[in-house]
């Protein structure tokens, strides 16, 4: 539970939280050298270009329109600088784009992602573009009383008075950012991490107005702050296996590409989950299979563990033999055995290994356990393919015992050659 939590923090501060933290401690006045002043001045015009570039490429609209709401808030700023008048035109721009821009990044986030070429993907566009009239709009004096309503405090003036912002917009800010640390939680998406930070650093624009901090620079950062996000969530996809989180296919490919002369390799199963898939369906099946990947990759300390294909996890150990990996396994192996899941409704499956909570009365237990079957190069003229047909054949050769048991395949090179009886896996496209 610790490594989970920490790894959880981990992936929500990085990078996010570094650049905000970056941010707050040099990019206020005197904050840099002066020789530094310089590239400083041409962040925001960085940041929206990757940021609009990759945003494009990679087809993500929430990237394209988060970029333009904090482009056009930035120019807002600069050209109506807020004053003192709370009368004025400044006043009411600063009122809307500080409640609209929050707004914005919570749209972008719950509405799916859509092309922009599409037909929903314009619309969303279009009525983002309808946005900077409705501030202008509200800049008319005979909607007055309307843009006061933004301004207005609600509470006792103290406890906003130490900000410019209005209270209107800071609950909007507070709601956003609230629901983006849900949505991170529950998703583990970068680019919620990456919203929330950015809505951070918005902020810090809005409010170091008093200070006579320039706003551009924290716009920028937010603005810097989503493209690595969205970078990072490009490498996620990529890599990582869409239901598990660990390592995929490609991220498989490109470790076996660079072991050396002696691995091993093992191949683990869970023993039940063609069965549960029959009772409780394939939803049930993966969530077992989500929650049995997070316990194998935090027990195997010594090697990598993937998902190439199916129902299989493959775990990946370099420079050592099957005998010196046989301990980890079978500690993986016993977890495994003591997890005690249960299925709630017959829908959701938790995990109360700990007995942190007491299990209901329509809670039904779910046991697992797993068959493993290890293999490697340690004989002469071995290569990558044999091993995994070892390691395959002994899984299959412990699943037929009864399963819950590691078995080491030896690796026969002469009869392996000649034999094509356990192939090894191949993507087929589909995933449990």
């Amino acid at each position: 539970m610790l490594y989970r939590l920490l790894q959880l923090l981990l992936t929500f501060v990085f990078p996010g939280g570094l650049l905000f933290v970056a941010a707050l401690g040099f990019l206020r006045p005197q904050g840099l050298p002066v020789w530094c002043q310089g590239p400083v001045a041409a962040l925001p015009y960085l940041a929206l270009t990757f940021g609009l570039v990759f945003g494009w490429y990679f087809a993500s609209t929430r990237m394209l329109l988060s970029l333009l709401s904090l482009t056009f808030a930035s120019q807002a700023l600069v050209t109506w600088p807020l004053d003192t008048n709370y009368a004025s035109v400044s006043h009411t721009i600063f009122a809307a784009t500080t409640f609209l821009l929050p707004l914005n990044f919570l749209a972008f986030s719950i509405l799916k992602e859509e092309a922009i070429g599409s037909l929903r993907g314009a619309v969303l566009v279009l009525l983002f573009l309808v946005q900077p009239f409705v501030v202008l709009w509200l800049c008319d004096p005979t909607n007055q009383d309307m843009a006061l309503a933004l301004q207005t405090d609600y509470l006792p003036a103290w406890s906003a008075s130490w900000t410019p912002v209005p209270q209107a917009a800071l609950l909007v800010f507070l709601i956003s950012g609230l629901m983006h640390l849900v949505r991170f939680v529950l998703r583990r998406h970068p680019m919620d991490a990456g919203a929330t930070w950015g809505l951070a650093a918005v902020f810090l624009a809005y409010h170091g107005t008093q200070f006579g901090w320039r706003p551009t620079n924290f716009f920028a950062t937010a603005g810097l702050i989503l493209f690595l996000s969205l970078v990072q969530a490009s490498y996620q996809q990529t890599y990582r296996d869409a239901l598990t989180g660990i390592p995929g296919r490609i991220a498989y490919e490109e470790a076996t590409a660079q072991l050396g002369g002696q691995f091993a390799m093992a191949v683990l199963a869970i023993d039940q989950l063609k069965t549960y898939a029959g009772t409780h369906g394939k939803r049930v099946v993966e969530q077992i299979l989500k929650l049995a990947a997070t316990k194998v990759q935090a027990g195997c300390r010594a090697g990598r563990v993937f998902r190439v294909s199916g129902e299989e996890l493959t775990l990946l150990f370099s420079r050592q033999s099957a005998v010196e990996v046989l301990v980890e396994l079978e500690n993986i192996r016993k977890s495994l055995e003591s997890t005690a899941l249960y299925l709630r409704d017959g829908q959701r499956v938790w995990d109360n290994t700990r007995g942190a909570a007491t299990p209901g009365r329509n809670d039904q237990e779910l046991s697992i356990t797993a068959s493993v079957g290890v293999a490697d190069s340690a004989t002469e003229g071995t290569t990558l393919g044999m091993v995994i047909k070892a390691a395959y054949r002994a899984l299959y050769e412990a699943k037929a015992g009864g399963g819950n048991v590691v078995k080491r395949g030896p690796v026969a090179v002469a009869s392996l050659r000649r034999s094509s009886r356990y192939p090894a896996p191949v993507s087929t496209g589909s995933e449990s």
